[in-house]
């Protein structure tokens, strides 16, 4: 273990500071500063894991990260083997150790009367150090198999899949719809939250590896499910849940409202393109509007992070339930991952939160615009449902409408019609326990079968996708299989 004495002696969280608001609003670079040399509390942090003899950060981590080795290894400074075993479960440590929410962290034993250990930091720190000191290098499958693998999708599930297949030896083509490879991580994800370069590096070594991909091809459009299947011997569906969830209310057709991505999309567009202040033509800008974002999340703080740094005169952040606890609630007792009030970076910068809010009407001016929206006040009924408190509406000026309110599921349409693969009652690609799908050689990973969730799923899905169809074409596999598919009814 690490120091025995650790957690006893360093009884505190320590993280790297962000970089300071009024600097980092000038800019679109990651808030955080995760990596300095010699930081001094990192190796007391890793000091901190206690060996606790049943891990329970491995039931919170859905890859069954070895957190104690590698805090472990961190601690003795030997950052080779640390990134073996960070590696030896999760392919991109660099995203997770970013953009995960650490449900590792709820579940470490030392949680339960101390602060948890910095799992998060000391994960991204290990990968950080990695690539700095040229530890990763590609890993060429020593023999060919001579199957063919084709993934459709190139977000996290697919990327994962993409690369466990391609060190089984199998040549693997992924394809992606749009102009550049990493599906939300690219597009979706702002570049102060997660920077574009750990996506290109990480491309470099799979291709380095052997995998190909082609981007800018859809599926079911510019070539035929169907005749994807004929040209490869096994496929992975890896698209994602893309389908927003929307909001059917009084005026939602009005000019000014936007899902959430095609909000994020443009602008994490024209950062890649250089340009942040020159977006797509017809793409939304919070410039110098009043926004309001609907919904809580992720999605809605990434919108939020966005808004402010295009010079929004004012952000609201509405959420219609009640304000999450500071503390862990009795009913989500250790190790669950409980539902807590935070802070973000984004939020960090500005914009207000309002909870309890329903929203009731999109309310218009002369022209057809959004003008505000009116809310009213949310009241949770005897059945658990909740609804608007009559009486309670009021208007809140907005010139720009954000639903940032999550997705519902993938794009199955095509695939269907194409296919006649069989889908879920949620609208999911079905699946069994082996990740197959209804049609032979075809396999699903991701958010396409289980629906929207998080990043550590895709990952440990991918990988899991991975062994099942390696075992399809090889009749056995040494690739692990990490996590078993949520299975759900077909669609009746």
């Amino acid at each position: 273990m690490a120091d025995p004495r650790g957690f006893l002696k360093v009884t505190e969280r320590e993280l790297p500071p962000n970089r300071p608001v009024e600097v980092r609003l000038r800019d679109w670079k990651d808030t955080h500063a995760h990596r300095e040399d010699g930081q001094p509390f990192l190796k007391e942090q890793a000091g901190r894991c206690m060996d606790c003899g049943v891990p329970f950060c491995h039931q919170g981590c859905p890859l069954g990260n070895l957190i104690p080795d590698w805090n472990d290894l961190v601690w003795r400074g030997q950052w080779a083997d640390a990134i073996d075993r960070l590696h030896a479960t999760n392919n991109f440590p660099e995203f997770t150790g970013r953009v995960c929410p650490a449900p590792c962290e709820s579940s470490c034993v030392l949680s339960i009367n101390q602060p948890a250990v910095t799992i998060k930091n000391v994960e991204v720190s290990i990968i950080d150090e990695a690539f700095a000191r040229g530890l990763v290098t590609p890993h060429v499958p020593e023999r060919l198999t001579g199957s063919t693998v084709a993934v459709v999708g190139s977000g996290p599930a697919g990327l994962a899949a993409a690369q466990q297949l391609t060190r089984a030896g199998h040549t693997v083509v992924v394809y992606e719809r749009d102009d550049a490879v990493g599906g939300l991580l690219r597009y979706g994800i702002p570049d102060f939250k997660l920077e574009k370069l750990h996506i290109d590096r990480r491309l470099a070594q799979m291709e380095a590896e052997g995998t190909r991909f082609r981007t800018g091809v859809a599926i079911g459009t510019d070539m035929s499910w169907d005749a994807l299947r004929r040209r490869f011997d096994a496929v992975v569906v890896a698209t994602g849940a893309t389908v927003p969830r929307d909001l059917a209310l009084p005026g939602r057709d009005l000019a000014g409202i936007h899902f959430a991505m095609d909000y994020l999309t443009p602008a994490n567009e024209a950062v890649r393109a250089g340009t942040p202040d020159v977006l797509p033509e017809g793409a939304p800008s919070a410039a110098g509007k009043h926004v309001i974002i609907i919904g809580g999340g992720d999605t809605g703080s990434d919108c939020l992070g966005t808004a402010l740094r295009q010079g929004a005169a004012s952000v609201t952040t509405l959420a219609i339930g009640k304000k999450p606890p500071l503390e862990r609630p009795a009913n989500q007792p250790w190790p669950t991952d409980p539902i807590l009030f935070e802070v973000s970076t984004s939020h960090e910068e500005g914009g207000e939160r309002t909870y309890l809010a329903s929203t009731v009407e999109f309310v218009p001016d002369a022209e057809g615009n959004v003008r505000a929206l009116k809310v009213a006040e949310t009241q949770y009924l005897p059945d658990g449902r909740r609804a608007a408190t009559p009486g309670t509406e009021r208007e809140i000026p907005a010139d720009l409408v954000l639903v940032a309110m999550g997705f519902t599921g993938p794009e199955t349409g095509v695939l269907e019609e194409q296919t006649g693969i069989e889908i879920t009652e949620r609208g999911l690609v079905a699946r069994g326990d082996d990740y197959a799908a209804s049609l032979p050689g075809v396999f699903v990973a991701g958010d396409a079968g289980r629906g929207q969730s998080l990043i550590v799923w895709a990952i440990a899905e991918g990988r899991a996708a991975a062994a099942a169809a390696d075992t399809y074409l090889q009749g056995s596999t040494e690739l692990p299989a990490p996590v078993r598919p949520r299975t759900l009814a077909l669609r009746s």
